[in-house]
């Protein structure tokens, strides 16, 4: 599901933005890897990228205003870093054990509104540290509330992603949902990644609103209750 656009009230520092994502990763996502040694599988490996990099592309791509952040109607351009955005005001609005904020501005002019290079590369690093091969996401359809089964579903990177990035596939069942996974690739499951989400449905029309001009995205991070993401088509 997408969330809408939120305000933050706290600073997110790179410290906060860390112990988000890897509790975030470690409490709440299937990680699929080869135990590494001589008699078992192999170890699978994430997909290339430059954590660098691909935070400067995705500023490069949706920074429009040229301020060093992604925020507002830039956001909305790019749902799955919009998703992420909310999933972090969230996660800042919640209680629990405030985790310290070594080096944050206390100036309110320096506070970001929105998703900045720094961010994105931290959040991107930690995976590459992290080395998490596959990941088991589930995505959820409903038309109008009601289970929308026979559904195709493409996970499509964000271009700053890089080239090399796999897109993953889904059919939703009669209950309306659909394990994702790369196409070919065994075992299933998919890179955790930024992806814009396209839907179709042979002999529907489905509009383009959830495919060819699709406003839905994920950001691959973690699955709440067993469902990594849930979409009401409205048409």
């Amino acid at each position: 599901m997408i969330l809408g656009m939120v305000s933050i009230k706290g600073w997110l520092d790179m410290s906060y933005l860390r112990a988000c994502v890897s509790i975030a990763v470690a409490m709440s996502l299937s990680v699929i890897i080869g135990a590494g040694c001589d008699m078992g599988p192999k170890r699978i490996k994430p997909p290339s990228v430059n954590s660098a990099a691909a935070a400067r592309a995705a500023i490069d791509q949706y920074d429009t205003d040229k301020n060093g952040q992604i925020a507002g109607e830039e956001l909305d351009k790019c749902p799955a870093l919009k998703s992420l955005w909310s999933e972090l005001a969230a996660r800042s609005r919640g209680g629990g054990e405030q985790l310290p904020r070594s080096g944050a501005s206390k100036n309110a002019a320096d506070k970001p509104e929105g998703i900045t290079a720094e961010m994105l590369q931290s959040v991107i690093g930690d995976w590459l540290q992290m080395r998490i091969g596959r990941v088991t996401y589930t995505c959820q359809l409903t038309r109008n509330g009601r289970p929308l089964g026979g559904a195709a579903i493409r996970f499509v990177p964000e271009k700053f992603m890089g080239a090399g990035y796999p897109v993953a596939e889904g059919v939703t069942d009669l209950s309306g949902c659909g394990q994702m996974s790369i196409p070919g690739v065994t075992p299933e499951g998919i890179a955790v990644g930024f992806y814009r989400v396209e839907i179709t449905k042979d002999g529907e029309n489905i509009p383009a609103k959830y495919n060819t001009e699709s406003t839905l995205g994920v950001a691959v991070i973690h699955a709440v209750s067993g469902v990594g993401a849930a979409f009401n088509l409205k048409y």
